[in-house]
């Protein structure tokens, strides 16, 4: 298990196009184990691989609700949207930069599991949003390219 390093703002691979993953390994399931820890570590609601560096199709998502564990998703495709809702919506790879996106209300998402069994996960709201914000990262869209124009907010983080 390791804290990966989060690629930012300016980085050419987080425009890049993920791969899908073919074979479940001991490699991915690491990756994905680091990326949860990531995650976590940097307090974020999702993180897609291309983040940390790897263009792999694998998504994590922790929306923090009690007893609820982290989404863990491969090859993720949403397959149908329903309604709109305009968001602030941050990104681990953009820090401290703010603004309001319209993402889908609702989603369906099908995907592999960790253990590689097809999944699908009806979203909405919180939820819907993180899988369609990481979903994007894995097509090489970000949300700084979706903002509603006038929206964003730099925030300078206190120094100690």
């Amino acid at each position: 298990m390791a804290i990966r390093i989060i690629r930012e703002e300016g980085d050419e691979i987080l425009k890049k196009r993920s791969r899908e993953v073919e074979k479940i390994d001991d490699k991915i399931l690491e990756l994905i184990q680091d990326m949860i820890e990531t995650m976590h570590k940097l307090n974020g609601v999702g993180l897609a691989a291309v983040q940390v560096g790897v263009l792999k199709r694998i998504v994590v998502i922790d929306i923090y609700e009690e007893g609820v564990p982290p989404f863990i998703l491969i090859n993720p495709e949403i397959i149908k949207t329903k309604g709109e809702q305009t968001v602030e919506e941050g990104c681990l790879s953009f820090p401290n930069k703010f603004a309001k996106v319209v993402r889908p209300k609702e989603l369906v998402v099908r995907a592999l599991n960790e253990k590689g069994e097809k999944i699908e996960i009806k979203a909405k709201d919180l939820l819907a949003q993180a899988v369609s914000h990481e979903v994007d990262h894995l097509n090489g869209e970000l949300f700084i390219d979706k903002i509603i124009p006038g929206t964003l907010e730099i925030v300078t983080p206190e120094k100690d």
